[in-house]
């Protein structure tokens, strides 16, 4: 009897989304030069940045304004952001150009992926998942991006008392966030004020943000860290 391969729930549509002409030259142009094609190798994080530093791994970055406002502020922290929408790659490599910033690179890939191919263990200082798609359906849960496997990815890529910083503005996500971490005993619910001056725990403000709060939305930020802070 033939079988067939299972096929990956993923976590992301491939939204159409229009791409403008400047979008394109600049995944043509610059995504060589800011950019990290998709390999089944864990990658030397020092040679690619060029310095051994503070790093934070940002997943879905959208329109990459947030991840730039976030790499200007702190240039003595290395960015290294995922997305799989070309208009928000594009747009990102235009900002970064334009800012000359060298602390930021990026992968055009599915995030699950690129974590589990391409991340070393205990290399990043956090790990940003900011507005993930709730897929509010109870059917679409099972496509949550925050489930028991991807926290555990987090937990091996994640250095000791590294942060994982979840941010949504749908109440159900985040219940359902809490109750996935509450199951991860190596994670530990940390307080936003007591990360207040923490560089890695910075988020900006997004269009995103702004646009769900002028329709009544709550952003909250949970934040878990992996053992114990240093006090």
């Amino acid at each position: 009897m033939e079988t067939r391969p299972l096929r990956k729930v993923r976590s992301f549509v491939r939204r159409p989304g229009r791409i403008t002409a400047a979008q394109r030259r600049a995944l043509e142009t610059l995504l060589p030069r800011f950019g990290l094609p998709f390999e089944d190798r864990r990658l030397d994080l020092d040679e690619v940045f060029g310095r051994s530093a503070p790093r934070v791994l940002d997943i879905g970055f959208g329109d990459g304004e947030a991840l730039l406002t976030t790499a200007a502020r702190h240039p003595h922290i290395d960015y290294l952001g995922v997305e799989i929408h070309e208009p928000g790659v594009g747009h990102l490599l235009i900002l970064l150009e334009r800012a000359r910033l060298e602390n930021v690179r990026v992968i055009m890939h599915d995030a699950v992926e690129v974590i589990e191919s391409m991340l070393p263990d205990a290399s990043f200082d956090a790990v940003n998942l900011f507005f993930p798609d709730p897929w509010p359906k109870k059917r679409h849960h099972k496509r949550r991006l925050v489930q028991p496997g991807f926290v555990a990815e987090c937990a091996r890529i994640l250095r000791p008392a590294g942060l994982l910083h979840v941010a949504t503005d749908w109440a159900p996500y985040a219940e359902h966030t809490r109750a996935v971490l509450a199951e991860s005993p190596p994670f530990e619910r940390v307080s936003a004020e007591t990360l207040a001056d923490e560089p890695l725990a910075y988020r900006p403000p997004t269009k995103f943000e702004r646009r769900g709060e002028r329709l009544g939305h709550v952003t909250e930020d949970l934040y878990f860290s992996l053992g114990p802070r240093p006090r």
